[in-house]
């Protein structure tokens, strides 16, 4: 069992901790729970890290917390190489969440045919030389308005295309293509958009094979072992956001990587059958959130 620290601080040097200016984005507990976990004002680890790679795992928090307010221990030294973060062959968590899209995870997916970032991190030097390195970028993905972070940087350093949908094109006016009306369409060569209207109204999820980068539509909790929607965060309308989810039970998908939320991967099975739970869950007469 690894040491638990219910709550740290600032003298605490020689511990892993996050300070008073954690604004509870949960971005740092959503991609590492196993270390860090919500607390009443702010998020807290609870439990140090005990291995290497929990101690990188640690520093990659660090990383992606957009107002630097986790903590490392004083003197520890970073090691390189922690972003982008592999999830799977040619799959990427890029870290450097931005505070404009308050904490949302951003992903790359490597292809022959360019590679194509889903929503927005912040612009960071070591992120630009890893993609000069790794062959650009050809395409940046917008779920939503919420979500797209220094994405018009990015977009503009490698001459890339933007995607969103034409409702929420308010938030990204830099965007180079639009994604019209509510039946699914092929961007980007080879992967399908999904409008799913409801967190905001022109919300889409991305499918790219058997991955599903779901923006604020979708998640995964960690806590309770399930899929997960919020409607405490719904700005356009959840009657239409459920009607849009339940329409993704005729895709299948073995992961969900969500902007906001947890991630999960599984067999498309029981990822189908914990959507139509979830479903059935928030259509009951009191919807848990």
């Amino acid at each position: 069992m690894g040491t638990t620290t219910t709550r740290t601080t600032q003298a605490d040097t020689h511990l892993w901790r996050i300070d008073e200016h954690c604004i509870q984005c949960g971005a740092a507990q959503t991609a590492f729970p196993n270390l860090v976990a919500e607390g009443k004002d702010r998020y807290f680890f609870h439990r140090q890290p005990e291995s290497a790679a929990e101690t990188a795992d640690a520093w990659r928090a660090a990383l992606l917390c957009p107002v630097s307010a986790v903590r490392a221990p004083e003197g520890l030294k970073m090691p390189e190489g922690l972003f982008p973060q592999e999830l799977g062959p040619d799959l990427y968590r890029l870290g450097y969440n931005a505070r404009a899209s308050w904490g949302a995870h951003s992903y790359l997916l490597r292809r022959p045919n360019g590679n194509v970032m889903i929503d927005g991190p912040r612009w960071t030097r070591q992120l630009v030389e890893w993609l000069e390195a790794n062959g650009g970028l050809s395409d940046v993905l917008l779920t939503h308005k919420d979500d797209v972070g220094d994405s018009a940087r990015y977009a503009k350093h490698f001459s890339a295309r933007v995607w969103i949908h034409a409702d929420d094109r308010d938030g990204a006016l830099f965007a180079s293509d639009l994604i019209e009306g509510t039946e699914p369409v092929t961007v980007a060569d080879d992967i399908l958009a999904v409008p799913v209207p409801g967190h905001t109204r022109g919300s889409v999820v991305f499918l790219a094979g058997s991955v599903l980068f779901t923006g604020d539509s979708l998640a995964w909790s960690h806590d309770d072992k399930h899929l997960v929607a919020f409607r405490r965060v719904c700005w356009y309308d959840w009657p239409t956001q459920l009607r849009s989810l339940a329409r993704l039970t005729a895709y299948p998908f073995d992961r969900v990587l969500p902007g906001h939320g947890g991630k999960v991967h599984d067999t498309a099975d029981a990822l189908h059958a914990a959507l139509v739970d979830m479903l059935r869950r928030y259509r009951s007469p009191e919807p848990k959130t």
